[in-house]
């Protein structure tokens, strides 16, 4: 028999109560984050129409931690719901994710309105600690100090319909000085091959054609079940389910990118030619201050071997400026390697302290005129290579998987956005036959910016596919929902990092 506490919380159906959640970070917490999603709605809650912005009856915060500014942010936000929250009787709000796990009781204290704080071990408690503080008529504070669930096992309400996440590990064992991560994600722990391949199986039977394999440090899979070649592994497993058309991952270390992970990435004809491979630095002293374990030759000969194996891979990278003790000279030897290695793009940062991190107290704080100075030289540079590497695109035919939400001026300008195999962005001109998110489109490219390419020709070719099948259907299901009951569109696209998610964690 079931107990009363191991069901989900009673919620009344009849008038539904709406959810918002604010995500914040890498994209493990927006793994997260639809896994709440997931939590919520399986206890009966309905998502808040786009743009509720508070409005909600429980509004989760998925909190980063890797800021230095981090708090004021979430503590700026939790005041401006504090009136609101006064005047709705029942309006509930939780925070979660690294800040959560990091402050703990901090948070009820700085911000006493708040009903619910949990931490990034035990995100599936959500909906029963929400339904204990409104019992209780007091703030519930539960921490975990180790994982209770793989996030990819909890429910889940996917933002899009043709791409997906999927965990294959959490936490991380590296001790990179600027990273807090390892403190709130605890040590590494890999999930099971076969249930792996199990979740990504059921994706492909809902309609789903790309997976991203998602870890803190994602090629180091294998380190926790003893086997050094698990990842290239699962890299082939992924090869042979059929229906799966696209295999992506992020973000790999250089430390753990072994020659058999190159090998599988080359041989398996749907691992997609793209490498997401943070640098940080171009200095041996400073990724030694960073505590980086990898020094220039060995990331240049790790770009070598990949381009000499998939000689259209677009690689893209992260780089902070400004660590601790950076000189003129160690900047420079940034520079050079971003000249040498020719990144599709880099997702650049100023350096900021972490608090708890030993970066944050050394000694050779840069000024801040200084950092922004260097940034913008590098952000120059990057711009540059990154157009003359885009500009090669020109001439080449190229197979898209259409998304939806990429391209902002698509309804201004007549033309449709995909991803390329290697993820470039690309527009191209509506075709006479109707395409959907998660169709594929073959063109040929005509033009290139820096950050996207235009194939202003016709189509010269539309493939319909079971991913734009699928969203069809929840497209259709989405506008047959009784009036009240939103749960806005979703938003199609491959789960692409953005510039402040791809090197939040900064422990790639």
């Amino acid at each position: 028999m079931t107990s009363s506490s191991d069901r989900s919380p009673a919620v009344d159906v009849r008038v539904p109560k709406s959810y918002e959640i604010r995500t914040y970070g890498c994209q493990m917490n927006v793994h997260d984050s639809e896994r709440l999603s997931g939590l919520l709605e399986e206890a009966g809650y309905v998502r808040a129409p786009e743009g509720s912005d508070g409005d909600a009856d429980v509004v989760v915060f998925n909190t980063c931690a890797v800021r230095e500014n981090a708090d004021n942010r979430l503590y700026g936000n939790l005041g401006r719901l504090a009136p609101r929250k006064a005047q709705r009787p029942g309006m509930q709000i939780a925070v979660g994710g690294c800040l959560a796990q990091k402050d703990r009781d901090t948070i009820v204290d700085k911000a006493p309105w708040v009903d619910v704080v949990f931490g990034t071990h035990n995100i599936g408690k959500l909906p029963v600690l929400l339904e204990r503080a409104r019992v209780q008529q007091e703030a519930q504070v539960e921490i975990a100090e180790s994982l209770e669930a793989f996030p990819s096992t909890l429910p889940t309400r996917r933002e899009s319909a043709y791409a997906a996440w999927v965990s294959i590990s959490v936490g991380c064992n590296n001790t990179c000085t600027f990273c807090i991560v390892p403190a709130l994600r605890g040590k590494e722990k890999d999930r099971r091959p076969g249930d792996i391949l199990a979740e990504v199986e059921a994706l492909v039977a809902e309609g789903v054609s790309e997976i991203t394999l998602l870890g803190q440090n994602v090629n180091a899979y294998g380190s926790d079940i003893g086997d050094r070649e698990a990842f290239s592994k699962l890299l082939r497993a992924c090869g042979s389910v059929e229906g799966l058309e696209r295999v992506r991952f992020t973000s790999p270390h250089p430390r753990d990118f072994t020659d058999d992970v190159i090998a599988a990435m080359a041989e398996t004809p749907n691992v997609m030619p793209q490498l997401h491979m943070p640098l940080q630095s171009g200095s041996d002293t400073v990724l030694k201050a960073m505590r980086r374990s990898y020094r220039q030759d060995r990331y240049l000969g790790i770009i070598e071997k990949v381009r000499a194996a998939i000689p259209y891979a677009a690689i893209t990278t992260d780089i902070i400026v400004g660590f601790p003790g950076e000189t003129e000279e160690d900047f420079e030897q940034t520079l050079a390697v971003v000249r040498e290695a020719r990144f599709t793009q880099a997702f650049t940062f100023q350096y900021s302290k972490r608090p708890g991190t030993p970066a944050a107290t050394m000694d050779g704080q840069i000024p801040k005129e200084v950092v922004q100075a260097r940034y913008e030289r590098l952000v120059a540079l990057q711009e540059e290579i990154s157009w003359e590497e885009n500009k090669k695109q020109v001439g080449r035919t190229l197979e898209l998987m259409v998304a939806e939400g990429e391209g902002r001026k698509d309804g201004a300008t007549h033309r449709l956005s995909g991803r390329a195999p290697d993820n470039r962005l690309v527009h191209f001109t509506r075709p006479e036959r109707p395409v959907r998110p998660g169709d594929m489109v073959t063109v040929a490219v005509t033009y290139a910016a820096p950050h996207h390419l235009l194939a202003e020709g016709p189509v010269l070719d539309v493939r319909r596919t079971r991913a734009g099948d699928a969203w069809e259907k929840r497209t259709a299901e989405v506008s047959a929902e009784p009036a009240g009951v939103m749960l806005g569109l979703p938003k199609i696209g491959a789960p692409e990092p953005s510039p402040v998610a791809a090197g939040a964690c900064g422990c790639d």
